[in-house]
């Protein structure tokens, strides 16, 4: 395999594979090791790679299936409290809010069953289409699309309850309405 391009690949994924991997096992070693062994595969095998734009898909998708191997072999947990995904910046006068906001988020994620928190990390948090999803995870692309939409549901009642017991109300947003003002 060429040097170049493998660092090129390395450093393009290796955030966002951390966080995929953090997601999934909610452990950082758990998900150091998960990212190291799908580089270690990549250096052996991704000289096999037809397309380089097919990299972050086989890169992905070789995570997720040593995360199943894993999850196979060990048949263990991790508590929430291993868990730190870095989220962007945020300016100082905000930033406590946000903070709280994105730990309750991240919590509500959490709490999702594996299959439903997967999709929504896929598509929000690595920004992957449909397509690139349902060939990560080896499903059907109207399965991903139930999926995600059922995970968002799922998200959004987590935070509504978390919220209510918090005296908070949620409005939620209505994209029609807004583009209803906007063109009128």
């Amino acid at each position: 395999m060429d040097e170049a391009w493998f660092q090129i690949i390395a450093e393009r994924y290796y955030a966002d594979m951390y966080r995929f991997a953090v997601s999934l096992s909610r452990n950082r070693e758990d998900a150091s090791d998960l990212v190291q062994q799908t580089f270690v595969i990549f250096a052996e095998k991704g000289g096999q790679i037809r397309e380089p734009s097919k990299a972050k898909q086989w890169l992905f998708t070789t995570l997720y299936r040593l995360y199943v191997a894993m999850l196979n072999k060990n048949k263990h947990s991790v508590s929430l409290d291993d868990i730190d995904v870095d989220l962007p910046d945020e300016t100082q006068e905000s930033h406590s809010a946000r903070h709280l906001e994105q730990q309750e988020m991240m919590e509500a994620l959490h709490e999702l069953e594996e299959h439903h928190r997967t999709v929504l990390i896929l598509f929000y948090l690595n920004q992957q289409s449909y397509k690139e999803i349902a060939e990560v995870l080896s499903l059907p692309l109207g399965t991903v699309m139930s999926r995600l939409s059922r995970a968002k549901e799922l998200l959004r009642h987590k935070l509504e309850q978390s919220a209510a017991g918090n005296g908070i109300k949620i409005v939620p947003f209505d994209s029609n309405k807004k583009r209803e003002a906007t063109d009128g």
